[in-house]
């Protein structure tokens, strides 16, 4: 039996030429619906794909770029580079004539409480240069001015977070108190007044909920030196390159250097957010893994699809081996239909899976918009008094997720998933595809 003649006959398994009973045999119809599980069981497995690499990019690149930069350059506090603006600005300029170093903006951190008409929370002060929302590709990209300017042209402006400029009531014009502990024996509280002149955010709340910017030269008059880290950001080509721990070792030769900082080390992203990302990391590859089961026994459903088949087809089996078939070319005809009805599933799912990945966003806010109206008609049907209370459904918590997700087509993960499929589908197919092949066609005959 010929590899043509094997794949002719599965193609008969597959599909019968003339209308018989056979034609709508029930292995046939498991066959079919095993390919239709197939097909839909690979759509939230990359749709899943799609968006769990396009939150983790998203959220990672927040982190690194807008709060923990490529590189940090930790001064202490007692070094000359540490005593002023001015100071802070000429060590990032020393530094940034490394080759391998695209950008450093010196900053000052430090935390307070904020207060504004009679709310107070803490806050998360970053003393900054005035120009960094335009010098900084990544702050002028990354972060969305909600209202207002992002402006700290003044030494007493200040641009804030839109989380904790609603949880103090304030906007653009409005003034804030920042109040830090006092420096000396006895703590006297240090209050500093700023003038909002923008919101931001950067999509993530988590990140951005209690920033609040003020210009670097407030950061040394306004916040207390004792309780304030001092930080030069740096940023590089590409922090995910092999070459990027070289990169942070050069930098720390040269603070060592002659020409160096007293005092300085480098921290690189990767270590000051290492348990974030293995948290993104395990989460993502955890519900990759439950989705890769829901694909395993949709594959499963091929097997006894297969089983079946046999059973109906044990006649027409004993004929062909009695006319010279070979197990061998039995045993393909049946991997060649379980094989065909997995690429079926594939070619169902993959788009599809695409399809909902790609259009996530516009999903999930069709979803949310059917849900404020649905519980808007309730509150008016049902409680009348709070018909114009404001509602809003959110599937994904801004607390704790991005507002928008990127959309980002891993194509070594599409290509993962279709080689796993179809190997997936080769292992549950042999062992019936083999059983095929060793019927006996003498004790089957018997029985005719």
């Amino acid at each position: 039996m010929t590899v043509r003649s094997s794949l002719m006959y599965a193609k008969r398994l597959l599909f019968p030429g003339h209308s018989t009973r056979r034609t709508s045999s029930n292995g046939r119809r498991s066959l079919l619906g095993a390919t239709l599980c197939i097909g839909i069981s690979l759509v939230p497995l990359v749709a899943i794909l799609i968006i769990s690499e396009g939150m983790i990019q998203g959220m990672t690149g927040r982190l690194i770029h807008l709060s923990s930069h490529d590189i940090s350059v930790h001064l202490d506090s007692s070094s000359a580079s540490a005593q002023s603006a001015s100071a802070m600005q000429e060590a990032a300029a020393k530094i940034l004539k490394l080759e391998t170093i695209t950008g450093a903006f010196p900053e000052v951190r430090g935390s307070s409480l904020a207060a504004a008409g009679g709310y107070r929370t803490g806050a998360s002060v970053r003393a900054v240069e005035p120009d960094i929302f335009v010098k900084n590709e990544s702050f002028s990209s990354l972060l969305k001015v909600v209202e207002g300017k992002a402006d700290l042209d003044s030494p007493r402006n200040a641009v804030i977070g839109q989380k904790i400029a609603e949880l103090l009531g304030v906007h653009p014009g409005d003034r804030i108190s920042l109040i830090t502990a006092g420096g000396s024996a006895r703590p006297v509280p240090k209050v500093a007044q700023f003038t909002v002149t923008g919101i931001v955010s950067c999509g993530y709340q988590e990140l951005d909920a209690l920033w609040v910017f003020i210009p670097l030269e407030a950061g040394f008059t306004s916040l207390a030196r004792n309780s304030v880290s001092f930080v030069i950001g740096l940023t590089t080509q590409n922090p995910f390159s092999k070459d990027f721990v070289f990169i942070a070792r050069d930098v720390q030769k040269f603070l060592f250097g002659e020409d160096g900082i007293e005092g300085a080390y480098v921290s690189r992203w990767d270590e000051e957010n290492a348990a974030q990302y293995e948290n993104f990391s395990s989460t993502k590859s955890l519900v990759l893994l439950i989705m890769l089961l829901i694909v395993l026994v949709a594959s499963i459903n091929i097997s006894s699809a297969l089983v079946m088949v046999q059973m109906e087809r044990r006649k027409e089996i004993a004929i062909l081996k009695s006319v010279g078939a070979s197990s061998g070319g039995i045993t393909l005809s049946f991997l060649a239909a379980g094989m065909f009805s997995g690429a079926a599933g594939l070619v169902l799912g993959i788009p599809a899976g695409l399809l909902v990945g790609v259009n996530v966003n516009s999903i999930i806010h069709a979803a949310e918009s059917v849900a404020n109206f649905f519980l808007r008609l309730k509150l008016a049907l049902f409680s009348p008094e709070n018909a114009g209370a404001t509602v809003n459904v959110h599937i994904l918590d801004p607390a704790f997720y991005l507002q928008e997700i990127p959309v980002e087509v891993p194509a070594e993960g599409i290509l993962a998933i279709i080689l796993g499929t179809l190997v997936l589908v080769f292992a549950v197919s042999a062992v019936p595809a083999i059983w095929a092949g060793r019927e006996k066609p003498l004790d089957t005959l018997r029985k005719v």
